[in-house]
């Protein structure tokens, strides 16, 4: 798209003015491009963008978290508390934030190296045009650096021009979610060191569009910024909150005192440049990271970021599988974590129906800067839930009671379940000891049985929660028979893979069934059920075996 023209020489791509960004309407689905003032208005006023077509995954909590702080900076530097619902006011107020740019060059995706652009620190004095690391895609300049090409093509934006919202997103992605890329490549301080990550963690209305969600969290941190500043010693006024208008040659950090609660960072020295009309950029090094906060593991106020309390450090998911169930409990719960602000459950509708969002790029641990791609997760919290989680009280003390004796059961039937199968499959002469290609076959068995518990057990637990007294022993107990029937029919799935001879092949099939059923004898409740409806059942399932 061609900028319009500035005022200033060297500017292209005002944010306050182009229509650069696209989104897609909520009643209609029809493609929009407004400015950035024209956003923020449109979501304010009806809640009016469903997506953003450029937007890729991993981008969302970047892009939402600078839209949510920008808000909120841009409202408490003028005084207001309420968002606008027309662009002219937003656009006043965010050219109000750069009292040195009147011209808009620090919203300008391109401005000359000594003056501060969007998310891009000015570097007075120095060649850009020297810098060695040029990129021509969007693609390129993201932080998503992965081991597998069906993560995300790197630079794949090379076979199409990248239009200047491609750019903006995956510049936002570098500067506020990038971690440790390498030699005197440091990333942001919102996260538990270089190898760690930026999650998104909230409470967020569910089925709403995105004007909803950032509307809660604009009043939310509104609401929080004084406490926020408090907490972690911050400046409640004053302090840098945009810190791309600071110079930086990469040799000075600044101190976490300096900076406003809300602060949104830069932890790249970058710069785009006007290639004839197409946009690419440039990269160097710096020898310090731009904030010095490395003591800090992470706890900067960030208000999508949990805290562990026990290690006092920022939350960091290194896998694909660490937003297991028994993580989303801990969240939910409370107790193992401090949440940062977005995780509100008071102050909405008392008939409304919210969610648990959380949103990563899982980190690896080869170094470099390696992910494991982007990870989100749901949990839907009934009105009736989430008066249970409000507070201290004894009802969420309840709803926690019941998750962990969940999760322990599980637990207790997956090891159940790991030893059956080891035993049907290591039965050849008896004693044989499994082979790995043997534990291969165990985990491809187990494997579907943890994932399909995994994606059932809050619906499974919000059922127990929410019943009254009378109904929840026999919803306990229906849920541990359904435990049991599943862990059998994955294990009688198995038994075309274990020994086919003979006598081998029966004793194989009783011993595991005996092993899987053995979850009966842990659980009083379980084990009278079975007692009472079928009491010769135990007794000809062992004697079977």
């Amino acid at each position: 798209m061609t900028p319009h023209h500035s005022p200033s020489p060297g500017l292209r791509w005002n944010l306050l003015d182009d229509s650069l960004i696209r989104w897609r309407c909520t009643a209609h689905g029809d493609l929009q491009r407004s400015s950035l003032p024209e956003l923020l208005a449109a979501m304010t006023a009806a809640d009016r963008v469903r997506d953003f077509p450029a937007l890729r995954p991993h981008q969302r909590h970047p892009w939402h978290a600078f839209l949510a702080q920008l808000g909120a900076i841009a409202l408490h530097r003028a005084g207001q508390t309420q968002p606008w619902t027309e662009a002219p006011p937003w656009r006043a107020a965010l050219l109000g934030l750069t009292p040195d740019d009147a011209d808009g060059a620090a919203w300008c995706l391109v401005a000359p190296p000594g003056r501060p652009a969007l998310l891009q620190a000015a570097v007075p004095g120095e060649r850009v045009t020297d810098w060695k690391n040029v990129l021509h895609a969007a693609d390129e300049l993201d932080m998503l650096v992965t081991s597998k090409n069906h993560d995300l093509k790197s630079a794949r934006a090379r076979a199409r021009r990248s239009e200047p919202d491609d750019w903006l997103f995956a510049l936002l992605s570098l500067q506020t979610q990038g971690g440790f890329l390498g030699r005197k490549n440091y990333g942001i301080s919102r996260m538990d060191g270089g190898l760690a990550n930026r999650p998104g963690v909230g409470v967020v209305p569910a089925g709403e569009g995105w004007g909803a969600r950032w509307t809660a969290d604009l009043q939310t941190l509104l609401m929080k910024r004084t406490v926020i500043a408090e907490q972690q010693e911050l400046m409640a006024e004053g302090g840098h909150a945009l810190l791309w208008l600071l110079p930086w040659s990469g040799t000075e950090s600044l101190s976490m005192q300096t900076l406003d609660p809300l602060y949104i960072e830069v932890c790249q020295r970058v710069r785009l440049d006007d290639a004839g009309g197409v946009l690419l950029a440039r990269k160097t090094v710096s020898e310090v990271s731009r904030v010095a906060g490395k003591e800090r593991n992470g706890r900067t106020g960030d208000p999508w970021t949990p805290v562990n309390r026990a290690k006092g450090k920022a939350l960091t998911v290194q896998t694909r599988d660490d937003f297991t169930y028994e993580l989303m409990t801990k969240l939910l719960t409370g107790g193992d974590y401090e949440h940062g602000a977005a995780w509100r459950l008071d102050g909405w509708p008392r008939d409304a129906t919210l969610q648990v969002l959380v949103q990563v790029i899982a980190r690896g641990t080869r170094g470099k800067g390696r992910t494991e791609g982007y990870h989100e997760r749901r949990i839907p919290i009934s009105p009736k839930l989430r008066r249970s989680l409000l507070g201290l009280g004894p009802q969420r003390v309840d709803v926690a009671t019941i998750a962990k004796q969940r999760i322990a059961v599980i637990s207790e039937m997956r090891k159940l379940l790991r030893h059956a199968l080891v035993t049907l499959f290591a039965i050849r002469n008896y004693n044989d000891s499994p082979s790995n290609n043997d534990k291969a076959k165990v985990d491809h068995f187990t494997q579907p049985f943890e994932a399909n518990e995994d994606s059932r057990f809050f619906d499974d637990l919000a059922q127990e929660a929410e019943a009254d007294d009378a109904d929840r022993l026999k919803l306990r107990l229906c849920w541990l028979r359904g435990l049991e029937k599943r862990a059998e029919r994955v294990l009688t799935q198995s038994f075309n893979a274990g020994p086919r001879s003979g006598m081998q092949r029966y004793k194989a099939r009783a011993v595991a069934l005996w092993h899987v059923r053995g979850l009966r004898s842990k659980l009083p409740d379980l084990a009278d059920h079975y007692a009472r409806s079928c009491p010769d059942d135990t007794d000809r399932t062992q004697h079977h075996a």
